[in-house]
């Protein structure tokens, strides 16, 4: 089934469906967990539209390419043009709050970063991008204090806080746009905290945001 944008409540939503822009190593504990280095400036990346599918629907893991890690994320639908935009600007373009995977192969990843080459084919594989309905803007006040989580086979495996950021959500998308337009229906994933580990066939999974709750379920 293609996927489509939607509201959580079931309202019409009829944005179209955009390119995914993420940033990697917004979460200090993320960092040190992987060993990276801080960066100086937002390390951003693309998945194209084609990663995107409802999490309702099974999750399938690419064959033959290694571990294929979780990490769990706060994801923002774009409801308006934002291009060279302010934080309070982009805050008004928000169309909705979800919860996402950004699914990594972490053995391509790494060999691609040992080589200095782009990390595309590890990040923006098709199905790499498993999202949940949106909340709408209202129904989240205080989006930069909001809780996340994820729980595979029935046990807490990332847990984190939006107020632990290093770069805030709506500067985050001011950044952004100084570097290219978010278009209504854009998805930007603001970063993952700790506890990122690999996914198997079978495993059945509960993202949570704001606490709401998710469920998904791996199948290949």
């Amino acid at each position: 089934m293609a996927y489509q944008h939607r509201y959580l409540d079931g309202s019409p939503l009829t944005l179209p469906v955009g390119k995914v822009v993420c940033i990697g190593r917004n979460y200090l504990d993320h960092i040190r967990e992987l060993n990276n280095t801080v960066p100086e400036t937002p390390i951003l990346f693309m998945k194209p539209a084609t990663a995107l599918t409802a999490l309702d629907e099974p999750i399938h893991l690419p064959t033959g390419r290694g571990e294929c890690h979780h990490e769990v994320e706060l994801a923002v639908l774009i409801g308006q043009e934002l291009r060279q935009a302010d934080a309070a600007t982009a805050r008004q373009a928000v169309a909705g709050y979800g919860v996402a995977l950004d699914l990594t192969l972490r053995d391509l990843q790494n060999a691609l970063k040992k080589q200095g080459h782009p990390w595309e084919t590890a990040k923006a594989f098709d199905g790499s991008c498993p999202l949940s309905p949106f909340l709408k803007p209202e129904a989240l006040p205080e989006p930069q204090a909001t809780d996340l989580s994820l729980q595979v086979n029935g046990a807490i495996r990332q847990q984190g806080n939006t107020r632990l950021m290093m770069i805030g959500i709506f500067e985050l998308l001011a950044t952004i746009s100084t570097h290219f337009t978010l278009q209504p229906g854009d998805v930007v994933l603001t970063g993952t905290p700790a506890g990122v580990a690999p996914l198997a066939p079978g495993d059945t999974l509960v993202l949570s945001v704001a606490g709401q709750d998710f469920p998904a379920r791996v199948m290949s």
